[in-house]
């Protein structure tokens, strides 16, 4: 990301001395947002989601050390460069030592500040290409919680740690895995993935470590296993949780020794490789249950990155519907153009238990099967099926409610029409224009009639 196409969140309550910054700092090209105060800082972040905050050190009500700690619960990956008049080195000492990135004195030396934007900006480091090409569509987000993701991707990718993704099956994380190594150092190696579950033990083991030949019957060659392939690159262990217990502990003695020694082999072979893991289980009642080794699971936990259900970003899921059509409806059939109204909202309503996966069959599916260049509400609806799609349309919901509405009101005054539209603030005409939509009567609620009985 460019200096000029940087977003920084400027916060001072002096509205004179917001204002002149805001000019300066637009007028190099920085998109910039301006809060006179905490409050007005926090109700904005969401929103404007920018690249670094600059605060005001001494402000009235919230100050700038409270609005840092609570912004860190909000973005704890957002630079935060501090200014005061009251610059002392007490002062900066200690908003350091919270993490503040840096502390700024009045009068702002122009070129300094904009130094330290720089840095800021470089510490946040690049995203990769997958997150903002839409190429990879698992990972395209306006959803808080991914966005936070990537900047914890933006911070793990250049080290060497073991990555540990977790989440449900579908939710993308090999997507992320491949994300996390094009953006490290180790972006011109190979990114070799095994499926730790979908593989036999006995071939899993020489699929990891390699074979010498003899070493058992139909290895008659020497193979060099995935953990030697993926030198200088990374290796992706998926499904890490359905690793056999034995397979654990030799993978622990080449996690430990960082170097690997073949099935049959006697003698060890160094190996470069990062290893990043995923897994959809819960592997501390894993280990708890004695089904997977502790110690191997911290060495694969350096860090741990956790993948939302697609329901838990559903504004995701317009986004991701639309990428998917496009991207489709090119390859297979182009005549397919967009989503009707409505149609959106049905998905978006959906549970999609299957995740992104999901989302992007079902679309699949939409495409092939449309019969018209839009895509209905109905025929999402008929695509999804009752067992994935069991979502009313806005409309049907508003209209249930309204039923509900009027049959509540009508079984608690009796049947009495007069006192229950004087309970809904309706006139008794329109109340009974409303019965008559949903084919109530009050006869159906008088002498302990039940509703069910008419039907």
């Amino acid at each position: 990301m460019s200096e000029a196409a940087a977003k920084i969140m400027l916060v001072d309550d002096d509205q004179g001395f917001l204002t002149l910054l805001s000019m300066r700092l637009g007028a190099q090209g920085f998109q910039v947002e301006t809060a006179a105060s905490g409050r007005e800082c926090l109700s904005k972040l969401d929103s404007f989601l920018p690249d670094v905050m600059i605060s005001d050190l001494r402000m009235d009500q919230m100050d700038g050390m409270e609005l840092y700690s609570r912004v860190q619960k909000q973005m704890p990956y957002l630079p935060v460069i501090m200014i005061t008049a009251h610059g002392s080195i007490p002062e900066a000492v200690a908003a350091t030592q919270q993490g503040v990135f840096s502390f700024l004195p009045k009068p702002i030396d122009r070129q300094q500040l904009f130094d330290l934007i720089n840095q800021a900006m470089q510490q946040k480091g690049h995203l990769p290409s997958q997150l903002t090409d839409g190429n990879e569509g698992g990972l395209m987000s306006r959803s808080p919680k991914m966005l936070e993701l990537y900047e914890q991707l933006r911070m793990v990718a250049p080290s060497e740690a073991s990555v540990l993704i977790t989440g449900e099956s579908g939710s993308g994380k090999e997507i992320f895995a491949r994300a996390l190594h094009q953006s490290s150092p180790r972006a011109n190696g190979p990114f070799i993935a095994i499926n730790c579950a979908a593989i036999p033990a006995e071939l899993l083991e020489s699929e990891l470590f390699g074979h010498v030949r003899g070493s058992f019957t139909g290895a008659n060659k020497d193979h060099s296993g995935l953990l030697q392939s993926a030198k200088g690159g990374s290796l992706f262990l998926d499904e890490i949780g359905d690793m056999p217990l034995s397979l654990q502990v030799k993978l622990l003695r080449v996690l430990e020794e960082k170097t690997v020694r073949p099935v049959g082999s006697t003698s060890p072979v160094a190996i470069d490789v990062r290893i990043i893991s995923a897994t959809h289980r819960d592997l501390p009642l894993l280990i708890q249950e004695k089904l997977f080794r502790e110690d191997l699971y911290y060495r694969l936990n350096v860090i741990h990155l956790r993948l939302p259900a697609l329901r838990e970003r559903r504004e995701d899921i317009p986004l991701l519907a639309e990428a998917f059509l496009s991207e489709i409806a090119e390859r297979q059939k182009p005549s397919v153009k967009a989503f009707a109204a409505g149609a959106l909202e049905l998905m978006t309503a959906a549970d999609w238990p299957g995740n992104v996966r999901q989302l992007y069959n079902a679309v699949e599916k939409m495409v092939i099967l449309s019969p018209s260049p839009i895509i209905s509400a109905a025929h999402v609806r008929w695509c999804l099926g009752e067992s994935e799609a069991n979502v009313p349309s806005l409309a049907e919901a508003k209209n249930q409610f309204e039923r509900d509405y009027l049959v509540e009101t009508l079984k608690k005054t009796h049947g009495n029409v007069s006192k229950a539209a004087r309970a809904a603030k309706r006139n008794r005409t329109d109340f009974y224009k409303l019965m008559a939509r949903h084919n109530l009567q009050a006869s159906m609620f008088k002498g302990g009639k039940r509703l069910a009985e008419h039907g």
